[in-house]
């Protein structure tokens, strides 16, 4: 008997998974908006992530904790405009956020989160 409860999932992975009080979620990408500017992507990443959360039975003002991956550190300001308007003040996770090569070229933001439920 498993406690675990899988959302969206595929035959490569899961788009979260609930464990016991927590959610993990997957590295998000902006599916539909992948070529776009850095903030039209972060936005629609934040919009998926709090469908997600919501499908799990929790929001973003249970956020522990969430690791920002960006295909160029000169995106940081423009991802931080989208991101700061987004997370709730005084209930803001622990963060990273680095530098890498996404999965597509496409891509220039990438995000995961863990949250309580």
């Amino acid at each position: 008997m498993s406690d675990l409860k899988r959302f969206k999932t595929n035959k490569r992975m899961s788009q979260a998974v609930v464990h016991g009080n927590t959610v993990y979620t997957a590295g998000q990408v902006a599916m539909n908006a992948g070529g776009e500017s850095v903030t039209r992507q972060t936005e629609e990443i934040l919009a998926e992530i709090d469908a997600l959360l919501a499908d799990a039975g929790t929001d973003k003002s249970k956020l522990i904790s969430a690791t920002i991956w960006l295909s160029n550190m000169d995106d940081f300001a423009e991802m931080n405009e989208v991101w700061d308007a987004w997370v709730v003040p005084g209930e803001t996770p622990a963060r990273a956020c680095v530098e890498s090569k996404l999965a597509a070229p496409q891509f220039t933001v990438e995000i995961q989160v863990i949250a309580a439920i």
